[in-house]
């Protein structure tokens, strides 16, 4: 029996819920932290489907996940990933198959734990929990014989019994917290009254055997390669084979620090009760070995960070002591599995954050930008101008894994990149938050080694940009380019924010495409994260867009609620992209395609606004406008265009190429006799008021949805904002 044991009740437990979310339609086994296995037919009651049925549910639709704790509960959403329909056996007692696999939209919570699975033998005492999530609902039973592949079990008399709601949860060992398999289903008996021969608690189960075997013939190799299995050791820790050198490369660091076993035992007593397992009640004597303490640094995730935390204030003031600390930590970093953080600090982090994010959500993503600005942000940051609490541990979790940050002494431990972005969020937090945040920074340096020369430099940096203050913005810039046969009707998106001084700060987006209604959300997130509360929130959004997509109805793109996540019952207080903001076109590609576009529209703009152009005939062609603008409205810097679109369309390319930078026209007119539909907006009326009537016409019609009403677009190029062009490759290599 090993030193370090895991104590017998788990950690966590998951569920999945049923589609209204207030009863679990049965258990789980987290795999990983992205990764979540059940029985298929609890998958099938979750989505109000037949328990039985084999047909495989989309690939695309969320299921609610629910993670159960010592004291505290968390919430997620999965997607199947891999789909083993249950199908019966000739008996019709019981059944093969019945296993998902679901692919976790964020990562599980932290303080969860994955399974760490081993063979199920018969005569094996097993614990199983109700998907509730109850304490008081485990049911204790034994394992039978097996049979082609699933194996009997039978329940004490006393205490609860496996039955609805158990389904797809581990079987745990009590005395190790190992998992054996996963309850399937109940042996009802007979209806009527129980006779005394009668079978009662009998249930079967799959073993981790045949979820191995059927995962294999899913061809699931990923997810059997996340799985974590228990040495043959009863108790010992299971290190992958890639692993063995590092274990011989931890011992003699291990040994410079914790030779004497006295001294060892005191740290890793420690070192147990923070990362949960327990030790042998004895009076101190017994100490682990170096080699199991290696072993178990390189399992647990936050156990070596967790070690050093009891182990750095011991070497403070003894040189060698710190060298062999440093040289253990830049071990660990070497190692994929291996956490930045201890346990302690990992959690002081989230509650410091979240207390931050609570108070400004778009604080996060700002400090990371500029802390990060040299790095791929991760998932959240880089999605939206606003994080939200429940995307945090997924934060947290990713920073944890970039690079430290170049030091100018190579004997100096570098300042990793998670504590560069804590010290530019305390900067720019409240006082308390800040506080704390600084606190724990200071606290994390000195376990790591970093000199506080380095770290007061990141701060000084940190204080720097949090007092100054950049110019407001004074409009959204966002290009589209379609996504592809692909992804039919949605569209890549660049964010880019011009300031009232003339700067432009890039925005990071989201990857992938993104759908129509989505970008109006993260335009509005996007405007609602640049606001100061002084009333200067930009009003002006520019959507770039080619050729082909300049009759696209960006101005009806839903923007959601900024109110919908945090009261749900107040999501349809919304309000589409054209009634919200001053929304206009620009389509850069048929002015630069254009001889003189450019300076022809900078030479209309100069010569002040001497009255639009209203093209209202049925008679006027291609050629006919092109002589007018070259003629009689050479200086005319206003097209107002009417007609069905076979005539209009071609009309639009002319003006944009012969530089006319503001274009207006009823997209969904389809004769000249709809002509009187945009009276309202009085197309020639002041061309400086043009952008603000039309917003307030939008948020008319809109709202009243009168299908009668025009739908009118507008180009507006003033040439003050220079768009950054294609990209030119001198070299194609």
């Amino acid at each position: 029996m090993g030193w370090f044991r895991r104590r017998a009740s788990p950690g966590s437990r998951t569920a999945l819920l049923r589609e209204d979310g207030a009863k679990a339609s049965g258990a789980a086994a987290l795999l990983s932290p992205t990764r979540v296995l059940t029985c298929a037919h609890v998958v099938n009651d979750a989505l109000g489907r037949d328990l039985l049925s084999t047909e495989q549910p989309e690939a695309e639709r969320a299921l609610d996940i629910a993670f159960h704790g010592s004291g505290t509960t968390g919430r997620g959403t999965a997607r199947l990933s891999v789909w083993l329909p249950p199908q019966r056996r000739a008996s019709g007692v019981v059944w093969d198959g019945d296993l998902a696999v679901l692919e976790l939209d964020e990562p599980a919570p932290d303080w969860t734990r994955p399974v760490v699975w081993r063979d199920m033998t018969e005569g094996q005492g097993l614990r199983a929990w109700h998907g509730g999530g109850e304490s008081i609902t485990y049911a204790d039973i034994v394992v039978g014989p097996e049979d082609d592949g699933c194996c009997y079990l039978d329940g004490k008399l006393s205490g609860a019994a496996i039955g609805p709601g158990y389904s797809g949860g581990p079987l745990w060992v009590p005395s190790d917290s190992t998992v054996t398999g996963l309850v399937v289903a109940q042996v009802l008996p007979a209806k009527g009254a129980l006779g005394s021969q009668d079978t009662v608690r009998r249930g079967w189960a799959v073993p981790w055997q045949t979820v191995r075997k059927e995962l294999a013939r899913a061809d699931a190799a990923d997810v059997l390669s996340e799985c974590a299995v228990a040495a043959p050791d009863d108790m010992d820790r299971c290190v992958p084979p890639e692993s063995f050198g590092a274990v011989q490369l931890l011992v003699p660091a291990l040994r410079a620090l914790l030779d004497d076993p006295v001294r060892r035992a005191d740290h890793c007593r420690v070192l147990a009760s923070g990362i949960g397992c327990e030790h042998p009640a004895d009076d101190g004597s017994s100490a682990p070995t170096l080699d199991e303490l290696a072993r178990l640094l390189l399992t647990e995730d936050r156990a070596l960070a967790t070690l050093s935390e009891s182990l750095a204030p011991t070497v403070r003031d003894h040189r060698a002591g710190r060298r062999a600390l440093d040289h253990l930590l830049a071990l660990g970093r070497m190692e994929e599995n291996v956490r930045l953080l201890s346990v302690n600090e990992h959690r002081q982090l989230l509650t410091g954050l979240r207390t931050v994010t609570e108070a400004d959500p778009a604080l996060l993503p700002r400090a990371a930008r500029e802390a990060l600005r040299f790095m791929a942000l991760p998932g959240p940051l880089a999605g939206a101008p606003r994080l939200t609490a429940a995307e945090l541990d997924g934060v947290v979790l990713s920073l944890e894994d970039y690079p430290d940050g170049p030091v100018g002494n190579t004997e100096c431990s570098p300042v990793p990149a998670l504590l560069r972005l804590a010290a530019f969020v305390a900067a720019a937090a409240g006082d308390e938050s800040r506080t704390a945040l600084r606190h724990w920074c200071d606290r994390v340096a000195e376990r790591l080694g970093i000199p506080h020369a380095a770290l007061a430099e990141r701060r000084a940096d940190a204080a720097a940009w949090a007092l100054h203050r950049p110019s407001p913005v004074a409009r959204i810039v966002t290009r589209l380019s379609e996504a592809g046969p692909d992804s039919p009707g949605h569209y890549h998106c660049e964010i880019r924010l011009v300031r009232k001084d003339g700067t432009q700060t890039p925005v990071t987006t989201r990857n992938g495409p993104l759908s129509p209604d989505g970008i109006g959300r993260l335009i509005r997130e996007t405007a609602d994260g640049c606001g100061s509360g002084a009333g200067d929130d930009p009003a002006q959004v520019d959507v770039v867009v080619g050729r082909d997509s300049l009759q696209v109805p960006v101005d009806s793109w839903d923007t959601g609620s900024e109110f919908g996540d945090i009261f749900p019952d107040l999501e349809e207080l919304s309000l589409p992209l054209g009634a919200r903001y001053q929304v206009a076109l620009r389509c850069p590609e048929i002015v630069r395609r254009s001889p003189d576009g450019q300076s022809e529209m900078r030479r209309r703009w100069a010569a002040g606004d001497p009255g639009a152009l209203v093209v209202d005939r049925p008679s006027v062609t291609i050629k006919q406008l092109y002589g007018l603008l070259k003629t009689t409205d050479r200086n005319t810097a206003r097209v107002v265009l009417h007609g069905p679109p076979k005539q209009r369309d071609p009309l639009l390319s002319v003006c944009l190429a012969m530089g006319v930078p503001v274009v207006l026209w009823d997209r969904a007119a389809e004769s000249h006799e709809d002509a009187g539909r945009m009276d309202d907006i009085d197309p020639t009326g002041p061309l400086h008021k043009l952008p603000q009537r039309l917003q307030e016409f939008r948020a008319a019609v809109y709202g009243s949805e009168q299908s009668s009403a025009a739908r009118p677009a507008l180009v507006w190029d003033d040439g003050e904002l220079a768009l950054p062009g294609p990209l030119e490759l001198a070299d194609p290599s």
